[in-house]
């Protein structure tokens, strides 16, 4: 191999692999690049092909993961369980102080996660694995918003001897609606987590509830047993393990090798 070949080879060789299968594919692979350099003012034609190949632009879109394994972009999947995370865990914190409605945090949060998911990579599973991340988020969210105080207080709860109080009416859609309030054994007046029952005839009656002693969320009229939630917090459980495992299934998906190059090629940037 003379000069001129060898330096065609080193130059082929650091194009970008998807320059190095359009040329082969347009008849101008290695071996007929050789033959161009060895005429009378060939490696200056050869440079003049090649220049058209080596600047590399990202060839990847939003949602596109093609390439080679090394190129693999980790970070649209980390900021899409970023986000996600995040969101649930502001929806969770504002159970503190809005109750059910802190749902409306979680639709927020959700906006960011949507903008996330659009820079994650299509395909390889991709496509798939980002609504199934989106979907735990949403089954998170709505199982924070309206699970959180029943978990809370089945955990940390105590239960006390209340009485029950005069009821608080509210219209709703033109409905008069009736919400339970108990007095607490320091005095205080609290609405109960969750019931809707007509209390007008039990006012004065003594009756249990569990009790959050630090006063955070509502007492729930009734002993733990009653709470339930149970179901709620295995689907949580589920959808917390989809929100790790699909980002991370999406990552090792990309990471996988290509083994659709056309035939010929070696990774290596010769041909034989």
């Amino acid at each position: 191999m003379n000069e001129d070949e060898e330096s065609v080879d080193d130059l082929f060789a650091r194009l970008p692999e998807d320059g190095r299968r359009t040329l082969e594919q347009i008849g101008m692979g290695l071996p007929e690049l050789r033959r161009m350099a060895a005429r009378d003012g060939g490696m200056r034609q050869v440079r003049g092909v090649l220049s058209e190949f080596t600047t590399e632009p990202d060839p990847r879109r939003p949602g596109d993961d093609e390439g080679p394994a090394e190129r693999v972009a980790v970070r649209p999947w980390a900021l899409l369980f970023v986000a996600a995370v995040t969101g649930v865990v502001l929806t969770e914190l504002s159970t503190l102080a809005l109750h059910e409605t802190a749902l409306l945090v979680g639709a927020v949060c959700g906006a960011g996660v949507l903008f996330a998911a659009f820079r994650t990579r299509e395909s390889r599973g991709g496509l798939a694995l980002r609504w199934i991340t989106v979907t735990a988020y949403v089954v998170l969210v709505l199982a924070g918003s309206f699970g959180t105080q029943q978990w809370y207080l089945r955990l940390r709860g105590a239960e006390q001897p209340v009485t029950i109080a005069e009821p608080l009416h509210q219209w709703t859609h033109g409905t008069r609606e009736t919400y339970c309030r108990v007095r607490l054994w320091d005095g205080s007046v609290r609405q109960v987590l969750g019931n809707r029952e007509n209390c007008a005839d039990r006012v004065g009656l003594k009756d249990t509830a569990v009790v959050d002693t630090a006063g955070h969320y509502r007492p729930f009229l009734g002993t733990k047993a009653d709470i339930g939630g149970t179901l709620g917090g295995f689907v949580a459980l589920g959808a917390t393990a989809v929100l790790i495992l699909a980002p991370a299934g999406a990552v090792a998906l990309g990471r996988r090798p290509r083994t659709d190059r056309p035939r010929g090629e070696r990774t290596d940037g010769g041909a034989g």
